[in-house]
Formats: C-alpha cells, sequence, structure tokens
C-alpha cells in the first residue's frame, strides 16, 4: 500500500493524491488491528504477485491479483465507499476533473 502520508490527503481525508489522480484512502472507522491484519495480508498478496509475473504464471497471477483486490475491499480503499453521505466517489480520477481541483491546484507544486 502507498503511503499516503507521502503525498497530499484531500481536506474531507477520504483521498491522497499521486501524479495529479485521486486513490481512496483506506476506511478510517477500522480497528487498528485488523487494518495492521489486513494491510499485512495486502502485502502478502502483492510478493505473490511479483513472484508470479517473474515466474510467468498466469494462473498464480490471477489469484495473487483477486487476493490483492479482495484485501483493499476490506480496506476501504476499492468497492462500495466507506463514507455514508452520499457523497460521489471519486477514486482513480484526474483531481482536475473532480469538486477537488481547486484545493489541489493551491497547493501549488504537489506530487
Amino acid at each position: 500500500m502507498t503511503s499516503p502520508r507521502q503525498y497530499p490527503v484531500t481536506p474531507d481525508g477520504r483521498y491522497f493524491v499521486v501524479k495529479g489522480r485521486l486513490w481512496r484512502m483506506s476506511n478510517p472507522s477500522l480497528a487498528p488491528g485488523l487494518r495492521q491484519e489486513l494491510v499485512e495480508r495486502l502485502m502478502r498478496a502483492r510478493r505473490a504477485v511479483g513472484i508470479a509475473m517473474r515466474a510467468g504464471d498466469a494462473a498464480a497471477e490471477r489469484a495473487a491479483r483477486a487476493a490483492v483486490d479482495e484485501v483493499k475491499r476490506a480496506l476501504g480503499e476499492r468497492g462500495p465507499a466507506w463514507w455514508t453521505d452520499g457523497a460521489p466517489d471519486y477514486n482513480r480520477k484526474m483531481v482536475e476533473n473532480t469538486p477537488y481541483a481547486d484545493w489541489h491546484a493551491g497547493l501549488g507544486d504537489a506530487p
């Protein structure tokens, strides 16, 4: 998982920005122990993707990528938005095409 602390986080805490693209933050209401367990599972799944790719094992790569997706959904980074106020989800959208555009422009040379 990319550490969002390296990147600007939207004022509402829903996204961090990398190269002008919004990426959804993990659900802040997850219990710390559960979050840590999920992050560890995510790292194992990501390592499995790399191992499968280096081995040229397409089936193992598909399985590992599915595991990454499952954990990212459990973290709230993919799938239904974790907030409950009905606001739209801009995950993976270019920040310049969202309501966060002015905020981001005001940051200057942010990533």
